[in-house]
């Protein structure tokens, strides 16, 4: 079976199903392929682009986890190397920044849902820190 994205003259596009190109070729040349909007049995196939193979898709799928994996792994390493871990002590830390009690930096640390969730509900700016399984797990 082949495909073809098929156009009228009127420009309605459509999709057909053949046996084979030369299929396609005999039914049109006696008209009996229409427009199933206007009827029409003026119709062209219409560029297409080549489908891509499953493997190529599983490629691609690959090569973005690694892109993705990369960049998270680069904004944790950016965190760890550019701000101060406070550990179980962040939302406090963080209260304290926020209110003016404490120095103005960037910190990271440890904090539950429920913390995460009381900061920003106290309009105090929080992210997850994402995390990569290692290699070796």
């Amino acid at each position: 079976m082949i495909r073809y994205q098929l156009v009228c003259k009127k420009e309605h596009s459509f999709e057909g199903w053949f046996r084979d190109s030369a299929a396609y070729d005999a039914q049109a040349k006696k008209k009996l392929v229409s427009c199933p909007v206007c009827g029409s049995t003026k119709v062209e196939k219409a560029p297409m682009a080549p489908a891509v193979s499953k493997k190529a898709e599983l490629a691609e799928a690959a090569q973005k986890a690694k892109q993705m994996k990369e960049f998270v792994l680069n904004l944790r390493k950016h965190v760890e190397e550019n701000a101060e871990y406070v550990g179980d002590r962040f939302p406090n830390e963080a209260r304290a920044i926020h209110y003016g009690d404490a120095e103005e930096r960037q910190i990271y640390g440890e904090a539950t849902i429920k913390d995460a969730h009381d900061l920003i509900e106290e309009g105090i700016p929080v992210a997850p820190l994402p995390s990569v399984p290692r290699a070796d797990s």
